[in-house]
């Protein structure tokens, strides 16, 4: 899937936050999510102190759940860990590995953040903007932001708010687990991105796309002999 650079990856981290700002300017957070059918997940995992990098993107069916396609890679990461600034370490790996798909998504929803970070650019943003498809953020944590405990049923949510910004919102996707955070990432607004994470969580608190990303990341681990992570 060739593509235009959309920038270069080697900046010094005030340049990087600079871009950050600049690009967030050109998301679109308000657009309608249509059907999707193709389900995309992508998911980066790291020793801090290691450059070795494992990032993986699986696809699946939305009506059965079933893996279409999986694609994943043990880079070098070439750019430090530095907070706020993690898709710089990590977008360049998960891109290559979409590269290798065979089968676009219609969506990607990314374990991590869309515009609910500092800048507006959490990896699920600046993916968007590389691949030019719909992304959603889902994070496990939150990075910035204020929000009261959504009740306690699935579905039930309260708005995460930034610097007077509903920026996404805490969702829960099981009955009474923890939260997660969903903010849009590109080309996709708000309820869209509740919709499909909401629509891809079965039993489970993490939707199925990212369960299904998370275990192949584990997989290159174990294959470069490093422990796995936990959801």
């Amino acid at each position: 899937m060739p593509r235009e650079p959309l920038h270069r990856w080697d900046l010094a981290p005030d340049e990087a936050r600079v871009l950050q700002r600049d690009l967030a300017a050109r998301l679109d957070t308000t657009s309608p999510l249509g059907p999707c059918r193709l389900i995309g997940a992508a998911d980066a995992s790291y020793n801090r102190g290691d450059d070795r990098l494992f990032a993986a993107v699986v696809v699946i069916d939305a009506e059965t759940d079933a893996v279409v396609e999986r694609s994943g890679l043990i880079a070098t990461a070439r750019y430090p860990y530095v907070p706020g600034l993690l898709s710089f370490r990590e977008a360049p790996a998960v891109l290559e590995a979409f590269d290798r798909l065979r089968n676009r998504p219609d969506v990607l929803i990314c374990d991590g953040q869309g515009i609910a970070h500092p800048r507006r650019l959490g990896i699920a943003s600046h993916l968007g903007l590389w691949i030019d498809l719909p992304t959603v953020g889902c994070g496990k944590s939150r990075l910035c932001g204020t929000f009261e405990a959504p009740g306690p049923e699935r579905g039930d949510r309260s708005p995460l708010i930034h610097l007077g910004e509903t920026i996404g919102v805490a969702l829960r996707t099981k009955r009474r687990t923890n939260p997660v955070f969903v903010s849009p990432g590109h080309r996709c607004d708000l309820d869209g991105a509740i919709r499909i994470v909401l629509e891809t969580t079965g039993k489970y608190r993490l939707s199925t796309p990212i369960r299904f990303a998370h275990a192949y990341v584990n997989e290159l681990r174990r294959q470069a002999g490093e422990r796995p992570e936990t959801p």
